[in-house]
C-alpha cells in the first residue's frame, strides 16, 4: 500500500536517478562521508562493494554513517561466482542504523537505494517512509527501471537529481541553507518571547 506523504515538503526529499552503468554507490557514500567529516550530523547508510583483485565483486557492506560501523550485507555464493545473495541478518542491522538515526531526528537520513527490494515491498522500504513520514530530509538513489515504483511510494513528491556530484551538492546547499535560516529565526522568535515575558514580570 502506498504511504501518505502528502503533509511533507517535497524538498525535503531526493532521489537520484541512475542507470545500470552508474557507480551510484561510490557517489552516494563519498558525499555522505564528506559531510560526516565535516561535521555535518548525518544518518542512515551507504553501500560499499567489495571486490576482488579482477575486479569482480565479491561482497557487498553497509557502513553506518552515525558510527562508521561496518555492516556485511551479503552471503557470497560461491567461488566463481558473480554476485552475491542479500543477507537478512545485515539488512536486519543495517535497518536498525537507519531507525537510529530517525530517533536521534539527524539533519539528513541518506539511504543507498529504492531498488527492486523495496519495490517489492521489502529491503528497507518500511525505514525509508518512516524517515520521511518523520520530516527529515531524506536523499536516496533509484535506479530507472525502479521509477514507477517509486513515484507510487512517495505520491509523486520528491526532488529527482541527475547522478552527479555538483547536483546532489546544489540540493543539499539549497536545502541546508533554508533550514539553518529557519532555526534561527526560531531562536531569535524564543528570545524575543522570553525577553518579553521578563519584562512584563519586571
Amino acid at each position: 500500500m502506498p504511504t501518505d506523504f502528502h503533509d511533507i515538503d517535497p524538498n525535503r526529499l531526493a532521489a537520484i536517478l541512475y542507470r545500470a552503468q552508474d557507480d551510484v554507490d561510490s557517489l552516494l557514500a563519498s558525499f555522505a562521508e564528506a559531510l560526516v567529516r565535516s561535521g555535518e550530523r548525518i544518518g542512515g547508510i551507504v553501500q560499499r562493494n567489495v571486490k576482488d583483485g579482477t575486479g569482480c565483486q565479491v561482497g557487498m557492506q553497509a557502513i553506518d554513517l552515525m558510527s562508521g560501523r561496518e555492516i556485511s550485507i551479503c552471503q557470497p555464493l560461491g567461488s566463481g561466482a558473480m554476485a552475491c545473495k542479500l543477507d537478512a541478518a545485515g539488512l536486519a542491522e543495517a535497518a536498525v542504523a537507519v531507525t537510529r538515526a530517525i530517533a536521534a531526528d539527524v539533519d539528513l537520513v541518506v539511504i543507498n537505494k529504492f531498488s527492486k527490494q523495496e519495490a517489492a515491498g521489502e529491503g528497507l522500504r518500511d525505514e525509508l517512509a518512516d524517515a520521511i513520514a518523520a520530516g527529515i530530509p531524506v536523499l536516496t538513489a533509484v535506479p530507472e527501471k525502479c521509477l514507477d515504483a517509486w513515484n507510487d511510494f512517495t505520491g509523486g513528491i520528491g526532488t529527482s537529481l541527475l547522478c552527479e556530484r555538483s547536483a546532489i551538492e546544489g540540493w543539499w546547499h539549497d536545502l541546508s541553507s533554508r533550514m539553518k535560516r529557519a532555526r534561527a529565526a526560531r531562536g531569535h522568535a524564543g528570545a524575543a518571547t522570553a525577553l518579553l515575558a521578563d519584562h512584563h514580570v519586571g
